[in-house]
């Protein structure tokens, strides 16, 4: 008899731990990734069914994760084989010269005939 009394309060404890995790998932997912009915409902689905309820969110509740070799995801810059080909292939020195000399005609344009727009205009 005190056996069994160990194990319900071992399984009682299970059951709510299990529930207490679902609720917090629950609460944690996003509104689009939640599948079959609304999060009020799933609240009270997951509180009245103390382990079937947690199951059922686990199970179907919840949208699939994406798996990682979906052509979604997202790459970085440097494994993306598009955006290295789409990279400037000039070398660094001739980047440098063509800014050099972008900066050059920027001066040359900047340094023209003087107008005195800088200075307020007179009162009389």
């Amino acid at each position: 008899m005190r056996n069994m009394v160990r194990w319900l309060v071992i399984g009682g404890v299970a059951a709510v731990a299990f529930t207490i995790y679902a609720l917090v998932d629950l609460f944690m997912t996003h509104a689009p990734k939640v599948r079959a009915f609304p999060k009020p409902v799933w609240i009270v689905v997951v509180v009245a069914l103390p382990v079937i309820g947690p199951a059922l969110w686990l199970l179907v509740g919840k949208a699939k994760p994406r798996s990682a070799s979906s052509p979604t995801s997202r790459k970085a810059p440097d494994d993306d084989p598009s955006f290295l080909g789409s990279i400037d292939t000039e070398s660094s020195d001739d980047r440098i010269k063509r800014l050099e000399e972008e900066l050059r005609k920027l001066d040359d344009e900047d340094s023209g005939p003087e107008d005195d727009q800088d200075s307020p205009p007179e009162r009389s």
